[in-house]
């Protein structure tokens, strides 16, 4: 049966207003009643913090935090809930990794191995990591398609390479990676792999087993959820192995003056009190998620995509950029005449929201040799229509221009 935008919008109070087009979903989506009831509900029925209290109240908290994290767990496919870890959201998952994991297994003559393709989130870490441990930073280069050059990346990656870190879909132009056969390439070479999922969990089933890959990070914020909410996800094994990455309250097993025992996974990683309200709202967008059809959604969402590169391939002046052959719904372009700031504005003030600009991926654009690109992203509550709107916007700004 085929996936119905108009209905999906319906759940999700902005976009049922209808008062713009929202086509900024890779920087952050909306959220459908459901996650904003499930957010309501706890603050209204069952505020109290989580674990180690006496009372119901906090007893009914803990229940609910841990049973959004067995959705999380689920949704993944995680061998046990030890291996998701909650964090504020992507950023922070790859900072934990690159800072307890790599402060504690690079070294000198060590390398870690990104691609051009990354989000600064996927390259300033490994950039302050490799400096305190004295490793060194290789980025594999991208094809004027935008995908990864696999050729750079083999022969960057040689028995040297500790950590391999990339995107599974990139922010920018939508290039959805190999993530399967680059983790086995980085396996052949006992590199530990670690994938930016950002932009994959709204749009398709993610399995890490599957995968193959250690180390998963992604955001609620990206897939429905609410922000300040993210998850790491890690092979218990690893995990268990890396020093904690903060420390005070929830981590601790025993303290004394002298010395300090560690709570077990995943706890471990989760000092302070955690975004209990967060991971509710995750655990809500997960299990909105899945009342969904995964393949029909996907269709939508394709179709998104193939309608408006098609139609704003024929606007005179009008260039995309990144033509991978496997996407996600994420469509960038350029104007001539026109700066993307500029004409991000022209849109906006036709009822249309895109983003402008780098989009936190400075080196791609420097690669590509743009000053940023103006960047239009699906979701599930986008239609058609809203196709149309776009181009019928793109048209109008170049008039302007």
């Amino acid at each position: 049966m085929p996936f119905d935008p108009l209905a999906a919008a319906r759940a999700f109070p902005l976009i049922d207003r209808g008062e713009n087009v929202y086509l900024d979903n890779a920087a952050t989506t909306q959220k459908p009643a459901a996650v904003l009831d499930a957010v309501r509900r706890y603050y209204e029925t069952t505020n109290a913090n989580v674990h180690r209290a006496a009372h119901a109240l906090s007893d009914a908290a803990t229940q609910a935090f841990e049973s959004a994290r067995a959705d999380v767990a689920r949704r993944i496919n995680a061998r046990t809930t030890a291996e998701v870890v909650w964090t504020r959201g992507t950023t922070e998952g790859i900072n934990l990794v690159a800072q307890s994991y790599g402060g504690s297994a690079l070294g000198p003559g060590d390398r870690v191995l990104i691609t051009e393709l990354e989000h600064h989130s996927n390259i300033v870490p490994w950039q302050i990591a490799c400096a305190r441990t004295g490793a060194t930073l290789a980025a594999a280069k991208v094809t004027p398609e935008g995908g990864i050059d696999l050729d750079d990346f083999d022969a960057k990656l040689d028995q040297d390479t500790k950590i391999v870190a990339f995107g599974h879909v990139s922010n920018a132009l939508g290039t959805v990676n190999p993530v399967r056969d680059l983790v086995a390439r980085a396996r052949a070479v006992d590199a530990v792999t670690v994938v930016d999922g950002a932009q994959a969990m709204a749009h398709f089933r993610v399995d890490v087993q599957e995968l193959g890959c250690d180390f998963y990070a992604f955001s609620g914020h990206k897939m429905y959820g609410p922000t300040g909410i993210g998850v790491l996800y890690g092979r218990e094994e690893l995990l268990e192995a890396m020093p904690p990455w903060q420390a005070g309250g929830e981590m601790i097993e025993e303290v004394t003056i002298e010395a300090t025992t560690y709570a077990r996974l995943p706890f471990k990683f989760e000092a302070g009190t955690p975004n209990i309200a967060g991971a509710i709202g995750l655990g809500a967008a997960i299990g909105y998620l899945e009342g969904i059809d995964a393949s029909a959604l996907a269709s939508h969402e394709d179709r998104l995509l193939r309608t408006a590169t098609s139609r704003l391939s024929q606007v005179e002046g009008v260039r995309i950029l990144g033509t991978a052959p496997d996407k996600g719904p994420v469509l960038s372009f350029l104007m001539d005449g026109g700066h993307p700031h500029d004409v991000g504005t022209l849109l906006d003030q036709q009822g249309i929201a895109v983003r402008t600009g780098h989009h936190c991926a400075m080196p791609l654009m420097q690669r590509l040799d743009v000053p940023g690109t103006v960047r239009a992203s699906f979701g599930l509550y986008n239609s058609l229509t809203d196709v149309e709107r776009l181009v019928a916007g793109v048209h109008k700004t170049r008039s302007f221009l």
